[in-house]
């Protein structure tokens, strides 16, 4: 989500062709399949956790909070994963993590915040952690998932509009741009994949096993598609919320990124990159995972305003 990156996954939209009438289309189906983590997973990397937690060993803050930097770097040595890859002109030249304080705006962050707050006023989950997919559809209720957009059906009044999904492809390309030139990849080669999806984090305890996004992870591991992952994060640690502070897991120290208003976090999704969200203790955390793949087949498009 990432929080973790964990899975997938806000009223009739009214009219907006100039009065002319538009053929109402079918919601996309939502899969229940397990969005956050697999059972597998879990099973794995419960063990991990306890080791990573347990540990001695240092904690090193790679980007606190307070903080303004255009672009940050720790490279990484890159695992096999990608090796018997055919992605010649997608597969990363190195590996790293980035992060960047510049890339989006604080009013595009502030923007994008308020689509998830609507969104997830829509539903949201028994538990700490629930999920919006504005391309899916997939939305968190009680222990489960409804789909977001037969939700809007049954609604008389507008809770998304054309300039929300305007901003989050806006934000989206930016970043996508920003990976391909990191990277050195051809842009061209790169593709949004799933499930890319708003989050929101609380200290309420776990529901299922979908809200336990503090188990230590690899996002190519638990979710096969991606080869980049990014967070856009929507609000700041330590003004609204404690804990949930992102953590890289290496062999010598275990390395933080403190979320920030507007801050965009990047890396490689293979080995390389172990990582966890800490619980959070107090108030809300929202973030934008948002991925990518080499693989052509994996591709999604970008969601769009759905009238009815």
């Amino acid at each position: 989500m990432t929080g973790k990156s964990s899975s997938p996954s806000k009223a009739p939209v009214s009219k907006r062709n100039g009065g002319k009438s538009s053929e109402k289309k079918s919601a996309p189906e939502v899969s229940l399949t397990p969005l956050y983590v697999s059972s597998v997973a879990v099973a794995i990397f419960a063990v991990l956790y306890y080791i990573v937690t347990t540990q001695e060993g240092g904690l090193e803050t790679f980007v606190p909070v307070g903080l303004t930097t255009n672009r940050k770097i720790h490279e990484v040595t890159c695992s096999k994963d990608y090796d018997k890859e055919p992605f010649k002109d997608c597969k990363p030249k190195r590996c790293a993590r980035v992060v960047m304080d510049n890339l989006v705006t604080e009013s595009e962050a502030r923007h994008l915040r308020g689509v998830a707050e609507r969104g997830l006023a829509l539903g949201g989950g028994d538990g700490g952690a629930s999920i919006l997919d504005l391309h899916s559809g997939a939305l968190s209720k009680g222990k489960s998932f409804i789909n977001v957009y037969k939700v809007l059906e049954s609604m008389s009044e507008t809770v998304f509009t054309e300039d929300d999904f305007r901003v989050y492809r806006d934000v989206k390309s930016r970043i996508h741009q920003a990976i391909a030139k990191e990277f050195g990849v051809k842009p061209s080669a790169l593709f949004l994949t799933k499930p890319t999806f708003f989050s929101r984090m609380n200290s309420k305890p776990a529901s299922t096993v979908h809200d336990e996004y503090w188990h230590p992870h690899i996002d190519k591991v638990t979710y096969g598609s991606f080869h980049y992952t990014s967070l856009l994060y929507l609000s700041s640690y330590g003004h609204e919320f404690s804990g949930g502070r992102f953590i890289f897991v290496d062999k010598d120290t275990n390395r933080t990124v403190e979320p920030r208003l507007g801050r965009v976090s990047f890396f490689t999704s293979g080995s390389e990159n172990l990582h966890f969200v800490e619980k959070l203790k107090e108030g809300e955390r929202f973030a934008i995972t948002i991925s990518f793949t080499c693989d052509p087949a994996q591709a999604i498009n970008d969601p769009v305003l759905r009238t009815e």
